[in-house]
C-alpha cells in the first residue's frame, strides 16, 4: 500500500476532513471544515507540509494553491474542482480524486464557494496563499 493509499483509507475510514502523511512519517487526522486545518498547520509552521502527502474531502483552487505553495507532493481528494487541477499540474503535484466538479459549492449548496469564486481568476498562487494565511 502506498502512502497516498494509506492517507486515503484513513480519510474514508475515520470520516476525517484531512489526513496528512508528514515527511517524518507521522500521520495525523484533522476534522475541521473547509480549509481551516490547512491554514492552521501552515500558520504554525510554513514548512510542515513540505513533501507531505495529503488526503482531503474537498480540494478547490484555494486549497490547491495553499498546498502547492507549501510544497505538498501528492494529493487525494474525494471532491476536486476543475479550478484546482491546473494549479496542481503546473506545480507538478501528483493528484487523484473520486469526483471532479465544476466548482466547490458554498455551505448551503446554493452556488459557488465564496473563496473559490474570489480567486477563480487569480493566476498567482502565492497571492492566494498570502491573502488566506494573513487573514
Amino acid at each position: 500500500m502506498t502512502n497516498l493509499e494509506k492517507v486515503k483509507a484513513i480519510l474514508l475510514e475515520k470520516n476525517a476532513s484531512l489526513v496528512v502523511y508528514y515527511k517524518n512519517g507521522d500521520i495525523k487526522e484533522y476534522y475541521q471544515d473547509r480549509i481551516k486545518d490547512i491554514k492552521e498547520i501552515l500558520m504554525k509552521d510554513e514548512s510542515l507540509l513540505k513533501d507531505a502527502i495529503v488526503a482531503d474531502k474537498v480540494i478547490g483552487k484555494v486549497a490547491a494553491s495553499l498546498l502547492a505553495v507549501a510544497g505538498v507532493k501528492e494529493i487525494y481528494a474525494e471532491v476536486m474542482s476543475k479550478l484546482a487541477i491546473p494549479v496542481l499540474e503546473k506545480n507538478n503535484i501528483k493528484y487523484e480524486f473520486n469526483n471532479k466538479v465544476e466548482y466547490i459549492k458554498n455551505k448551503d449548496n446554493t452556488g459557488i464557494c465564496p473563496m473559490e469564486n474570489k480567486y477563480k481568476n487569480e493566476e498567482d498562487i502565492k497571492t492566494i496563499y498570502e491573502q488566506i494565511i494573513n487573514n
